[in-house]
């Protein structure tokens, strides 16, 4: 692992060590954990923007979706 400095505001500082001590966590695991996950997320965005372009470029036919609407639909109770 290798030692990163970055510049916090006082207020996010406190809220940060707030966090970490309501998951148990110290500082350092709490900044890897949050960007860990906002990392992710926009790994997630950007598949999902890759699958939007896609899609756009060539959408389904009519009768291609026709044959799952019955899959997709909530079951009447």
């Amino acid at each position: 692992m290798e030692t990163v400095q970055i510049v916090l505001d006082n207020k996010l500082r406190m809220a940060a060590d707030k966090a970490a001590r309501r998951s148990r966590l110290n500082r350092s695991q709490l900044v890897r954990e949050a960007l860990r996950e906002y990392l992710q997320r926009l790994e997630m965005k950007a598949r999902e923007e890759r699958d939007r372009e896609g899609y756009a470029k060539k959408s389904q036919a009519q009768e291609e979706s026709q044959a799952w609407e019955s899959e997709v639909a909530w079951p009447e109770r």
